[in-house]
């Protein structure tokens, strides 16, 4: 056994980014353990649940080693092992013939953000644009989110977390950081020890509501409406900061006229918050002065997202927070990482395409593998599990099982997705190929060197659709590079904030900050809105999530501790960890009201249709809203259905983003 440490960065789709500390077992080519790196600011020496166990993952039976062609049914799951070389002699020549026969429009990339290595994650896409295939719209995450915030501050970046210690009030709205930003919690302690006060804003009860000095329980989609009411209330009691929003900001008078009609009581009536709450949540984040606002994406998961979102946001230039260190807000940190993303998944040959290409919204890839014109005939999936993680489960299954579509996916494991598929491409994980990672929830940039040859014969995604482009006789000379020569176009820039950051310093650090002073203060001194100002204009709408007579509940579908969407789902120790099977979070008024039972099963049904879960009894959800934790595999489900069978195609009012928490259900007792 000869052991050895290395210092890797976590892949994942979290904010955190961690750098990691590998313990490899070079002779077996085994991976021991993986450690929190102390070095790292962010990161502090410890990982989250889900990293301890990638061992498991890395070394996981459902983890395919070798490319495998369908054998049977589509849904079956069937495979024989092929060669490489067979696998993709034959992948070309069935994509030549689309090509010939259909047209590249008829061609689409599936994926997202299975790994956050600029390389693996964005680079493919040279590929697809080479050859002049659909564009995927990439919306079921963030797009909402950063549509809000681009039209309200222009630069997607914010209060730098390491300064969140200097914070006096922190609102941490719509999101359960303790699972999801894990690593921002020691400085929410250290803020706390210096006299911070804590606040969750969340509609159900969990770990963060736990670990916060006061729980907020708001109804779904109802988050603009508490925004303006604690805007009104601010204003209305002077502590509003006058010379920051005349200096700063455009639309003050039309966003507080929107705000006037939010009354205490309006807004009781249509969120739950106590109306005595809401006025004190106003003057004391007033008062604070350096206020802070940690949220996220999950309050964007609705039909009025985007605009809730700005609400939300512009509390902090409502009072001028951003003038305090450690005030001001935080949604992602990604715009601070300014690189030269010209050649970066063929960008320039995307700005090249005339007529521009065909688009697809991720969120909608049912509708697109069923009702799309013309069809989509070759399909990649790479980087995601859409037969689980998109809306209309039922749509994006039977258009999976079409047999005129030709299905190739690139996984690190079996998931439901590869039960479609007619070929299965091993896919190398972050620890078998180098990658330069930015963050979006620190200011750190962060180079992987392969520390492992891969297992069996996985390879990197760039390396498969390198190969298939010499199969196709595609001469882009950026399809062929490699992870030094990206990182190296990346870091061609003269953008400040990567001044003195080279490929060469990357490798040898590891990690490294980005030119940000340590006092960095957003939005003080100008935004990059077109008005140069914070716009409040237009007033944000109020759009609410609302239940109907059918069906009377909303579903929310918020990440679980043990799983992030659904890399983790069939790591058994996890499963376990989560309870072992999906549990549906019911209140006790509205189980009595359903005629429900703690403990039973019980079908879940929307207008899209139904699944079987079993029933928690709780006072954690408010009242109305149903929960259910985690994006689980189908197999641990009582019923083998996913949760998007239940969930619709809708999208927001910005961003063309997911609505996964907006869902009208109702309960009905098992026959």
């Amino acid at each position: 056994m000869t052991l050895r440490k290395a210092r890797v960065t976590c892949p994942l789709d979290c904010p955190d980014a961690c750098s990691l500390i590998a313990t490899i077992d070079d002779t077996r080519n085994a991976l021991l353990q993986i450690e929190g790196d102390p070095r790292h600011p962010m990161t502090q020496g410890f990982a989250c649940v889900k990293t301890y166990r990638y061992p498991e993952r890395q070394h996981h039976p459902l983890r395919p080693l070798y490319p495998l062609k369908r054998v049977g049914q589509k849904g079956e799951g069937r495979f024989e092992r092929v060669s490489w070389e067979a696998a993709l002699d034959d992948i070309a020549a069935r994509l030549k013939d689309t090509l010939k026969q259909y047209g590249a429009e008829t061609v689409l990339p599936y994926y997202y953000a299975g790994t956050m290595g600029l390389m693996q994650y964005e680079h493919p896409l040279t590929f697809f644009r080479a050859i002049g295939a659909s564009e995927l719209e990439t919306t079921i995450c963030a797009t909402a989110g950063r549509a809000a915030w681009v039209a309200t501050y222009g630069d997607r970046l914010g209060t730098d977390p390491e300064d969140v210690t200097q914070a006096r009030f922190i609102l941490l709205w719509g999101i359960n950081s303790l699972h999801t930003h894990t690593h921002l919690t020691p400085f929410l302690k250290k803020a706390r020890q210096n006299g911070a006060r804590i606040v969750h804003i969340d509609p159900y009860e969990n770990l963060t509501s736990r670990f916060a000095d006061e729980h907020v329980k708001i109804r779904p989609g109802t988050d603009a409406a508490l925004a303006y009411g604690m805007a009104r209330a601010i204003v209305k009691a002077g502590l509003h900061d006058t010379a920051y929003i005349a200096r700063m900001t455009t639309g003050f008078e039309a966003f507080m006229q929107a705000a006037e009609a939010w009354t205490p009581e309006r807004v009781e009536a249509v969120t739950g918050v106590p109306a005595a709450t809401v006025e004190r949540l106003g003057l004391e984040f007033a008062q604070a002065r350096a206020s802070f606002i940690r949220t996220s994406y999950g309050l964007t998961r609705h039909p009025g997202g985007a605009s809730a979102l700005r609400a939300v946001i512009l509390l902090p230039a409502l009072t001028g927070a951003w003038q305090h260190r450690g005030g001001g807000a935080l949604l992602s940190t990604s715009g601070a990482f300014a690189l030269n993303r010209r050649y970066l998944g063929g960008q320039h040959l995307l700005a090249q395409r005339t007529p521009p290409p065909r688009r697809v919204n991720m969120t909608q890839l049912g509708t697109a593998l069923t009702a799309l014109e013309p069809p989509i005939r070759t399909l990649f999936v790479f980087n995601s599990n859409p037969a689980v993680v998109a809306p209309r489960s039922d749509l994006v299954q039977k258009g999976l099982l079409r047999e005129d579509l030709f299905t190739v996916v690139l996984e690190q494991a079996l998931t439901e997705t590869t039960r479609y598929a007619d070929y299965v491409l091993p896919a190398a994980t972050f620890l078998e190929h180098p990658d330069l990672y930015t963050a979006y929830g620190h200011y750190y940039l962060s180079w992987n060197e392969a520390q492992m040859p891969p297992q069996g014969e996985a390879r990197p995604n760039t390396w498969v659709f390198a190969e298939l482009g010499k199969r196709l006789g595609l001469e882009e000379p950026t399809l062929y590079w490699d992870a030094e020569t990206l990182a190296r176009s990346l870091l061609d820039t003269d953008h400040p904030w990567l001044g003195g950051i080279a490929l060469e310093r990357l490798k040898a650090e590891g990690f490294v900050r980005l030119n940000i002073p340590p006092d960095f203060r957003p939005f003080t001194e100008r935004a990059a809105t077109p008005s140069g100002k914070v716009q409040f204009d237009p007033p944000p709408q109020v759009i609410l999530t609302e239940p109907t007579r059918d069906f009377p509940l909303i579903l929310m579908t918020p990440p679980a501790k043990h799983f992030l969407n659904t890399t983790y789902g069939h790591i058994e120790r996890l499963v376990q960890g989560q309870g072992g099977e999906p549990v549906l979070l019911v209140h006790p008024r509205d189980a009595q009201a359903c005629a429900v039972a703690d403990g039973a099963l019980v079908r879940i049904r929307s207008q899209h249709g139904a699944v079987v879960r079993r029933v928690r009894v709780s006072e954690a959800p408010i009242r109305g809203t149903v929960v259910l934790e985690g994006t689980w595999w189908e197999q641990s489900a009582p019923d083998g259905k996913g949760i998007n069978w239940l969930t619709g195609e809708h999208l927001t009012d910005m961003g063309e983003g997911s609505t996964f928490h907006s869902n009208p259900v109702r309960l009905e007792a098992l026959d």
